[in-house]
């Protein structure tokens, strides 16, 4: 096998998982499910039917990928945090794959410790959102998110470190400028 599973997990019929995953304690991955390539699942994680992941993301303990949730490549989802995929759920009228709402998590997006993205929402590549903040609106690439409901606080490097006033990295170089409101690179760093 080119992954690993631990024994107390359970992976269902008709799931795709690349080489180099590593499957931890007590997940459960359930039909349909494509994993890619190098990823980690921590312990107690679920992964929904049909739920796409791409290369390289890291899912921290106790997190549920529900269906309609994709996870680019490099996504990091910090332990329990939250997805949903129906904005109006009743036990008694369940709606099923029809009514659930698509949620995109893009390529190296930071997902903070008991944060929670609200369904039909995407959150752009290289975002970083809070520990415990909620996530009800689309977020722009690169944007640092916090608080209930999540608000911008300011900008996030590729790399992970909040971007000084000049909108360059104090940690690896890189610049940035505004285009469009969104952020773009200006110059990478110099080795």
């Amino acid at each position: 096998m080119a992954y690993f599973v631990h024994e107390s997990s359970y992976i269902d019929e008709d799931v795709q998982i690349g080489e180099g995953t590593k499957i931890w304690h007590f997940c459960h991955v359930q039909s349909g499910a494509r994993i890619g390539r190098d990823c980690v699942l921590g312990q107690n994680v679920n992964i929904s039917n049909h739920v796409k992941i791409g290369n390289g993301v890291k899912i921290q303990n106790n997190v549920s990928v529900y269906e309609g949730v994709e996870l680019e490549d490099y996504v990091f989802c910090g332990p329990s945090c939250v997805f949903t995929n129906d904005l109006t759920p009743r036990a008694k009228y369940p709606k099923g794959q029809e009514g659930y709402r698509k949620t995109l998590i893009k390529q190296g997006a930071t997902l903070g410790a008991n944060c929670t993205v609200v369904c039909g929402h995407s959150v752009g590549s290289y975002a970083m959102v809070a520990a415990g903040a909620v996530v009800a609106c689309d977020v722009k690439p690169h944007a640092l998110m916090a608080g209930v409901p999540a608000r911008q606080i300011g900008w996030a490097c590729e790399c992970g470190c909040k971007l000084a006033q000049n909108l360059s990295c104090p940690e690896c170089g890189r610049r940035y400028r505004i285009d469009d409101s969104c952020l773009g690179i200006r110059e990478e760093p110099q080795e």
